[in-house]
């Protein structure tokens, strides 16, 4: 996969856990913020849409979302 395709690969992974928590953007910023970690809505946005985020961020992101474990393929 290029760098495209990995950016996209993380993009859904993490959509897939707000989907599975059934929140959207406000309420993950507002989980975030819970753990010390503050976003606005637009830079959260960005992040995810781009697929550039750091895995600190994603892993933040998990927290908030008390997630214990991701399945990274089939």
């Amino acid at each position: 996969m290029n760098d495209e395709e990995w950016n996209r690969y993380a993009t859904n992974l993490l959509k897939v856990e707000l989907a599975r928590a059934g929140i959207g953007y406000d309420e993950l910023i507002k989980r975030l913020d819970a753990i010390g970690v503050q976003e606005s809505y637009k830079g959260l946005a960005a992040k995810i849409n781009r697929g550039t985020f750091s895995l600190v961020f994603f892993a933040q992101c998990m927290k908030a979302l008390e997630v214990k474990s991701v399945r990274l393929s089939e």
